[in-house]
C-alpha cells in the first residue's frame, strides 16, 4: 500500500500539480497540523464572491494581514522564513503589525 502524497510549500511546483484527496487532508490534519494552536487562522488563496472552484493543492506557514477589511488581506513569511533568507528580507522589509500566523490554503488552479 502506497503513501498518499504530501502536500507541500506553494513554492514546490510538483506538489501544486496534483490535486489532494480527502485522505491527504486526514493524515496534514493528524501528522503535519496536529501541533499547531487552535487559535491558528486558515486562510483561503480564493474569489471571495465564490466565482470560481478549485481543488486543494498547497499550503503554508505564514501570516496574514487584513488589508481593505477582514475579509481580505496579504500574506507574509513567518519570521523565522525571514531570519534564514536574505533575499525574502528584501522583498518583505516591512510586516503589517496585524499580521497574525496562518494556515494558508492554495487552489490548484
Amino acid at each position: 500500500m502506497s503513501n498518499p502524497p504530501q502536500a507541500a510549500s506553494p513554492a514546490d511546483a510538483d506538489a501544486r500539480d496534483q490535486p489532494l484527496t480527502l485522505a491527504v487532508l486526514r493524515q496534514l490534519l493528524r501528522n503535519d497540523w496536529r501541533r499547531l494552536p487552535g487559535s491558528t487562522l486558515v486562510v483561503l488563496s480564493s474569489d471571495a464572491e465564490g466565482n470560481t472552484f478549485s481543488p486543494f493543492a498547497s499550503y503554508s506557514h505564514s501570516r496574514y494581514a487584513p488589508t481593505l477589511s477582514d475579509l481580505v488581506g496579504d500574506v507574509f513569511p513567518l519570521p523565522e522564513q525571514l531570519a534564514k533568507d536574505p533575499e525574502l528580507r528584501e522583498l518583505f522589509p516591512t510586516i503589517p503589525d496585524s499580521a497574525v500566523r496562518a494556515l494558508v490554503l492554495f487552489p490548484l488552479g
